[in-house]
């Protein structure tokens, strides 16, 4: 039987992080996954430029049914210490728009740090490697793998494998399930950051609008968002709509302004006094895209100009604009979701070191817990975070 210190399951952006820090300490580190190559995520994050943090970070941003959990994590390695990370090794970047930093180059940057750091560390990685078994013993864990290797016998076992979106990249429960084993609680998850999908007759009225983009502000029971929303084939997406999925829940409306920095009403009543004889899909045009301003008018303006248009109905007008109510048939679900609402519940770890409570050596990190970023580059703090704090303690 092998020996490690330690045995981390998962080479995403947590367990790298944490086996780089595990092993800068001196501990013997073996990491494994089932995936071909390390960091796959990572690759495909931010259209392959890797919105690797933001400025912003902090527990306001986070969604989990303890809410306090991640304030130490988040206080002891911060969004500052993973650019001063991604500074020392060269790595251009920039700030694109609320606080979210991307590369320059490719996201490829970023994965070829942690393997640097890894190296550096004397980790040893194994790739195409899946964990069969894991028991607890006296000792610690005994890890079974795929291959034909040996079992590893180590005495801390950490968990980085990531929850249930996008399985087409290899994406399972097997970290939750993992849990339960041990008997550590698993919170209720859920597909998060998210497109949703229409009803067909909502997707009947709302099929020419498919690739048009604008501002919006879309709120639902008390979360509210400023970004871009997407008309698509399927219903909407962008990332107003991505944010709010987090919140969002079957059968539920959420309300979009589609003009959140104008009161359409007194917008329609300022126009038809300075030119009544404009029809109102011109003067929307002004400020919508013209095919969603063409739809509206020919919904809620068949009355001739603006001279023809009573207060009652340009107040329907605004309803529409401003205070669009909308039930979505349902998400997208795990297939595109960026990721995985709850997971391991927080209250069986230590917030300091992420280990389980109640099993000595077993540790959670990254996105199997029930710690759900803002889209943005929050998830990705968690993970450096997260995985920062349980190497300083396996």
């Amino acid at each position: 039987m092998d020996r490690r210190d330690v045995v981390v399951i998962g080479a995403g952006a947590a367990g790298m992080m944490c086996a780089a820090q595990a092993g800068a300490r001196g501990r013997s580190v073996l990491v494994v996954d089932h995936a071909a190559s390390p960091g796959e995520k990572i690759r495909i994050s931010g259209g392959g430029r890797c919105n690797f943090t933001n400025l912003n970070a902090g527990p306001d941003n986070f969604i989990s049914q303890n809410p306090q959990f991640c304030i130490s994590a988040l206080n002891r390695y911060t969004a500052d210490d993973f650019i001063a990370l991604v500074e020392r090794y060269g790595i251009a970047y920039h700030e694109k728009t609320l606080g979210q930093l991307f590369c320059d180059g490719s996201a490829q940057q970023i994965v070829d740090l942690l393997l640097a750091e890894m190296r550096d560390a004397k980790v040893e990685l194994r790739v195409g490697t899946s964990v069969t078994r894991a028991e607890k013993t006296d000792a610690g864990f005994v890890v079974h793998l795929s291959s034909n290797a040996r079992p590893i016998l180590c005495q801390s076992l950490v968990v980085a494998t990531g929850g249930k979106s996008i399985p087409k990249m290899g994406a399972t429960d097997f970290g939750h399930r993992l849990a339960a084993q041990f008997g550590v609680p698993v919170t209720d998850t859920r597909p998060a950051l998210v497109a949703m999908v229409l009803e067909a007759s909502d997707l009947e009225r709302l099929v020419p609008l498919a690739g048009v983009s604008l501002p919006v502000h879309v709120q639902y029971a008390g979360a509210s968002f400023e970004e871009a929303m997407l008309f698509t084939h399927r219903g909407l997406s962008g990332p107003a709509i991505l944010q709010i999925s987090s919140y969002w829940r079957e059968g539920q409306e959420i309300e979009i302004g589609m003009l959140p920095s104008i009161n359409a009403f007194e917008m329609l009543r300022t126009a038809r006094k300075t030119n009544g004889k404009q029809i109102l899909a011109t003067v929307l045009s002004e400020h919508l895209p013209k095919r969603l301003a063409k739809l509206i008018a020919d919904e809620e303006g068949r009355y001739g100009t603006l001279a023809d248009l009573s207060d009652v109905r340009m107040h329907r007008i605004q309803d529409a604009v401003n205070f669009w109510r909308v039930r979505p048939k349902s998400s997208e679900g795990y297939r595109t979701a960026e990721v995985t609402l709850g997971g391991v519940d927080t209250h069986a770890l230590d917030s300091k070191t992420m280990a389980a409570k109640d099993v000595p050596g077993l540790y959670f990190i990254g996105e199997v817990v029930d710690v759900t970023g803002w889209l943005g580059g929050y998830n990705f703090q968690w993970a450096w975070s997260s995985g920062w704090c349980a190497g300083q303690a396996v």
